[in-house]
């Protein structure tokens, strides 16, 4: 439940505190449920296994048999794998492209192309043997491929879910692609992908797209079929892609009447199959499907990913930590092998380094967090609680030491005029009532106050002029002012945040939420609260930016018109949000 959902939304999260009413990453300290139902038992052995301290158990993870017990081969597979028979493409009797295709991560002159071959996407295996499958891909400068630039082969192996991607080098800087995979007598849909600017380019404008938050059991993801249709440079996935809780037949919210989905969907995900067909659920969405073949993706998960308010290697319920590892591990390959990410993202065990960073000319410099994988324990229990010596202990850390001097350490090497950060959570303040028995997130960068300020301090040490962050999770749009002393209204805006709200997460949501009011008293640097669903469109210019916050009426039913609730302005070297 979100910030703006207090009572109306259903409980679809474990074990939530009674302190905590809202929030949706509520997670009491000290679980007490039992573990999950459906780890098999070759994973609780490997589990079992393991050593009992975190690096040990990491390496172990990485290095033994409860690596293949995962089969997490952490390089192409080897021999054992990858000697598996290769299968003739021509006995593919069904389309195997039923996912669709996807590009992301656009660099000035390669953009990754990604597909998965799935005939039948809800079985085990997707419907395929376990051999090796070779798929051709083309990149054209035209939509009917008469203009083929770069073109190749590559193996989907079994051991990889049969997806694959191609790292497609030599292309011409900021300009449009055409994309497509082929097996057997099989073509996949067409995709359209479009490279970064040259870099030192003085690229004049880009406009990019922010989504979050995808439940598919709460609705339809009418908001991405619009997307589809904008024009942007790139979009900017900024976590839960998809969600670990059970989809039951009727597709939940979705209500179905001319389908029933299988039983496979109707429980928690926690084995590497099960995070399998839960992408493949999702994928199989003709909307989710349109945003990936229109535009490259940049991105970057939260918790729901692998389970609701993780931490570290802390899970949300009181099992074992190193059983949570295995299924951290399923979780994170499961992600690698559904998203159009570079060979460098590939994780090992239960790691993956997923920060990373992106150019666009020298008008923008993309530098996207982790703030999931590495953070301390959340603070009091988790929820919204009052700020105390525990969250305000100046030695917590929500992004880990080297993920926050790898930030800094690239802001000082920036002559970007935009430095913009794509991550997970509410950075600014966000007091929930206008009194001084305020409560705060301890999931947010809130329940992490020195964390956040080493941050803002480093932008300022670097002389970062136009700071800018991107943030999901909480299922409602909002634009902050940055506050250098976020206790003095006065004080100076040191940069902007805009939250995107959520596709479905949270249903319908309203305009006005039930804390409205007491948010928008409470934090007088909010200028922008909304909850209903969408996305938000970015428009960067040398001059100034612009935030468009686009909203559906309604996700628990099909074809919602977009509107724009509200437009935003910052100016370039005057931080601060202004009505467009």
């Amino acid at each position: 439940m979100t910030a703006a959902q207090t009572s109306t939304a259903p409980d679809h999260h474990r074990h939530r505190t009674a302190a905590a009413p809202h929030d949706h990453h509520a997670r009491p300290r000290h679980r007490t449920a039992a573990a999950p139902h459906d780890l098999s038992a070759e994973l609780r052995a490997a589990a079992a296994a393991l050593p009992r301290t975190g690096v040990g158990r990491r390496r172990f993870l990485t290095t033994t048999g409860a690596a293949a017990a995962l089969a997490f081969t952490v390089n192409l597979p080897a021999a054992g794998t990858a000697s598996a028979a290769e299968l003739d493409a021509r006995r593919i009797a069904d389309d195997p492209f039923t996912l669709g295709v996807a590009s992301g991560d656009p660099h000035p002159t390669s953009v990754l192309i990604w597909t998965r071959l799935a005939p039948r996407p809800y079985e085990s295996g997707g419907g395929l043997p376990a051999a090796r499958v070779a798929v051709r891909w083309e990149i054209a400068r035209d939509e009917r491929f008469r203009r083929v630039e770069r073109s190749g082969t590559v193996t989907a192996h079994p051991e990889f879910a049969h997806s694959v991607r191609a790292d497609v080098q030599g292309l011409a800087s900021g300009r449009d692609y055409y994309y497509r995979f082929r097996t057997g007598n099989w073509t996949s849909p067409t995709g359209r992908t479009r490279t970064a600017p040259a870099a030192g380019a003085r690229t004049s404008s880009l406009t990019l797209a922010a989504v979050s938050c995808q439940a598919y059991h709460d609705g339809y993801f009418t908001a991405l079929r619009h997307l589809a249709a904008e024009d942007v440079d790139a979009v900017f996935h900024l976590g839960d892609y998809i969600y670990e809780y059970a989809v039951n037949a009727t597709g939940g919210a979705r209500a179905y009447t001319d389908r029933r989905l299988p039983d496979v969907f109707n429980r928690e995900t926690t084995t590497l199959e099960d995070y399998r067909l839960r992408y493949a659920l999702y994928k199989s969405d003709p909307d989710l499907r349109a945003a990936h073949a229109a535009h490259p993706f940049v991105l970057t998960w939260d918790d729901h990913e692998a389970e609701n308010n993780y931490a570290g290697d802390i899970p949300e319920n009181d099992v074992p930590p190193e059983e949570f590892l295995v299924r951290r591990a399923a979780a994170y390959r499961a992600y690698w092998e559904n998203q159009p990410l570079r060979v460098p993202q590939r994780p090992s065990g239960p790691d993956m380094r997923l920060y990373r960073r992106l150019r666009f000319g020298r008008l923008a410099q993309f530098d996207i967090l982790d703030t999931r994988q590495y953070r301390d324990d959340q603070a009091y229990g988790d929820g919204w609680r009052t700020p105390g010596p525990e969250s305000e202990d100046p030695a917590r850390t929500l992004t880990g030491a080297t993920q926050e001097r790898w930030l800094i350490d690239g802001w000082r090497a920036s002559d970007a005029t935009w430095n913009v950060v794509p991550q997970q959570v509410a950075f600014a303040r966000r007091r929930d009532v206008p009194t001084d028995a305020y409560k705060l997130s301890m999931d947010a960068w809130d329940g992490y106050p020195a964390s956040r300020q080493r941050v803002l301090a480093g932008a300022e040490a670097a002389g970062v002029a136009n700071l800018m962050v991107l943030t999901g999770d909480v299922h409602v749009s909002y634009a902050f002012d940055l506050k250098k002393d976020f206790d003095d209204p006065a004080s100076r805006t040191v940069g902007t945040e805009i939250v995107t709200t959520s596709i479905t997460s949270g249903k319908d949501g309203a305009d006005r939420p039930a804390n409205w009011d007491n948010q928008t008293r409470a934090n007088p640097h909010l200028k922008h609260y909304n909850g209903r669903r969408g996305y938000t469109v970015i428009a960067l210019t040398e001059d100034q930016a612009r935030a468009d916050f686009r909203t559906v009426a309604a996700v628990t039913t099909p074809g919602a018109a977009l509107t724009t609730a509200a437009s935003f302005v910052t100016e370039a070297g005057n931080p601060g949000l202004t009505p467009a």
